[in-house]
């Protein structure tokens, strides 16, 4: 039995006996265990290396530790060998046996195997050298790849669970509050409302019961931003759910997450048991006489579940719709209570928060957007992967200096920011800063954080199509605007890229858009319009081109003209 932690001292000895433990290998190695890497096979790599080690005698002086992503999805699977931060990419058995013996057995490093700069044209063995980490500043990814996902110890090793140790003996519960309004920090999973204020709101309300949830029903095509923290580090979310319940006064807390997460939901209730475990979770939390649990609800992987009211409808076991505000989740929402409602990312960031002050993450972002922002990154770009970076650094930092820009020599044409909700970014707006003023200036958003990127082979009309036809797809029909409105508009799109295209069609596109956006019941279909919105104002000239002359510029859609000149081709695949 697990002796419940209740004084500051056992925190600091379990983080010491930890780092102690860890002093007596001569090498600790961090293979990444995120999803990409889990793809790519990265237990066969473990396995491989927990085998040669002891082979080679050495299995005392070597520890490994599977991590969380470390955000090169690319180039997976990865590993960090310490001391030197030497960093291997693109790892299978076969390199593994040669890295055992050259470089842990007789100190060689392996330089051919390390990560490889396309820019540079060589190898740069040393991850403190290399762009993709060098202009990042990870604080709700302070953990990921950096620890063992599945340890407890490990987590408070990296100071886990000293901000809810201190929130709870030390602070009031209005003073946590003010802490996270001082951060100036936004909501992260697309709204971008400020949290502070939304914590006091639920802070106010005067009830017996309230709740805190986090939203982990992430569905954008090309976000995988939560997950990555989830599985990375889930402690950070147990401790910033922790946080919230105190500071506004919950005692029960649900993570809800879609069902296509396994990964994600298995190492989150793997955290959950093990803060219960050690009484972090529980009655009478660090013997302050608050009491807080943790439960998991898995959603059936429908979009519309990330719109809070439809994600509440949800975990009461109602089919999952959105519903009318007023009364927003802090006056009614769970069970009618009182609700707080945060992403993962949001919470992820809390724990840094109240540890280090308001002021200190302030000191990052620009003026209304403050804090950092985790990306993913996904389509024609070099790293494909997730970084985090200040609010404010522009598209083309992201894309060019972190990422490694485009493959294949191809140019940019366009980058979709916020996923089928967002809009695009041009590459002549690419210097604007990420931050959501900006971005909405644009016609596009923040979102989530997902840049999905296009180069000059891309179709926008064939894009927007894409976008359309997963917001059909998702939309709950509850509400007629987004129900039959989105289902036009694709009509309309397909028959455009189908080469059956009618003067008038642009016009009656942009007339929906209006309608359906001012009228949909909630952000899924006011925001479902976005993407076409934005590819109108940008490429007008190629929705025209297909209809009026029967080109496709990028050659993927079987418009007329591909019909009489190239009748073996269907939407870009010849036959």
């Amino acid at each position: 039995m697990t002796e419940s932690i209740k004084t500051l001292k056992q925190l600091e000895d379990i983080k010491k006996a930890y780092l102690d433990a860890q002093e007596k290998y001569d090498y600790i190695v961090y293979v990444c265990g995120g999803a990409g890497c889990v793809a790519a096979k990265c237990d066969l790599v473990r396995t491989t290396l927990l085998a040669e080690t002891e082979k080679a005698g050495i299995g005392g002086k070597v520890s490994v530790i599977q991590t969380g992503c470390m955000g090169t999805c690319a180039i997976g699977p990865v590993m960090l060998v310490t001391p030197g931060n030497i960093f291997y990419t693109e790892l299978n058995a076969a390199k593994i046996k040669t890295i055992v013996s050259e470089h842990l057995v007789n100190g060689n490093v392996v330089e051919e195997y390390t990560f490889f700069d396309a820019a540079l044209q060589k190898h740069v063995p040393k991850m403190d050298d290399i762009n993709f980490f060098k202009k990042q500043v990870k604080i709700a990814l302070r953990n990921c790849g950096a620890m063992a996902y599945d340890d407890i110890t490990a987590y408070i090793a990296r100071d886990g669970y000293q901000a809810a140790y201190t929130a709870l003996t030390e602070l009031s519960p209005q003073k946590v509050v003010d802490e996270v309004k001082a951060s100036g920090l936004r909501g992260r999973g697309g709204a971008g409302f400020p949290t502070g204020i939304k914590w006091q709101a639920a802070h106010d309300q005067k009830a017996e019961q309230k709740y805190m949830v986090c939203n982990a029903d992430e569905g954008d095509p090309g976000a995988f931003m939560d997950r990555s923290i989830l599985d990375g580090d889930p402690h950070s979310v147990v401790e910033g759910m922790l946080l919230g319940g105190y500071a506004i006064g919950a005692s029960i807390g649900y993570i809800y997450i879609r069902a296509e997460y396994p990964v994600a939901i298995e190492r989150i209730g793997e955290a959950i048991d093990q803060a219960r475990k050690y009484g972090i979770l529980g009655k009478d939390i660090f013997g302050s006489g608050f009491d807080f649990d943790l439960e998991i609800r898995m959603g059936a992987g429908v979009y519309v579940c990330g719109e809070e009211t439809a994600l509440m409808a949800s975990i009461e076991g109602h089919r999952g719709e959105p519903r009318q505000k007023p009364p927003l989740p802090f006056q009614s929402g769970l069970f009618g209570c009182p609700t707080n409602i945060n992403n993962v990312e949001t919470l992820a960031n809390i724990p840094a928060i109240v540890k280090n002050g308001g002021k200190w993450y302030a000191q990052y972002g620009i003026e209304d957007s403050k804090g950092t922002k985790v990306f993913a990154l996904a389509g024609d770009v070099v790293m494909t992967g997730i970084v985090e970076v200040p609010i404010g650094m522009t598209m083309r930092e992201i894309i060019f200096d972190i990422c490694g820009g485009i493959p294949n020599g191809k140019k940019i044409k366009a980058v979709q920011s916020g996923g089928p909700s967002g809009g695009v970014v041009t590459e002549i707006d690419l210097d604007t800063p990420t931050d959501y003023k900006s971005l909405q200036q644009l016609g596009a958003i923040m979102g989530s954080g997902i840049l999905i990127v296009m180069n000059e082979d891309t179709c926008m009309v064939d894009s927007a199509r894409y976008f359309m036809e997963f917001t059909r797809e998702e939309s709950c029909g509850k509400c007629n605007a987004c129900r039959l409105g989105t289902k036009r508009m694709l009509e309309i799109l397909e028959r455009i890229v189908d080469g059956e295209g009618e003067e008038g069609d642009v016009e009656l596109l942009e007339e929906l858009c209006e309608v359906i956006a001012n009228t949909s019941l909630c952000g899924l279909g006011q925001t479902a319009p976005n993407a076409v919105m934005s590819t109108i104002r940008y490429f007008r000239e190629e929705y025209d081109e297909h209809i009026r002359d029967g080109i496709c510029r990028a050659g993927v859609c079987f418009t007329d003209h591909d019909k009489k000149a190239y009748p073996q081709r269907l939407r870009g695949r010849v036959l």
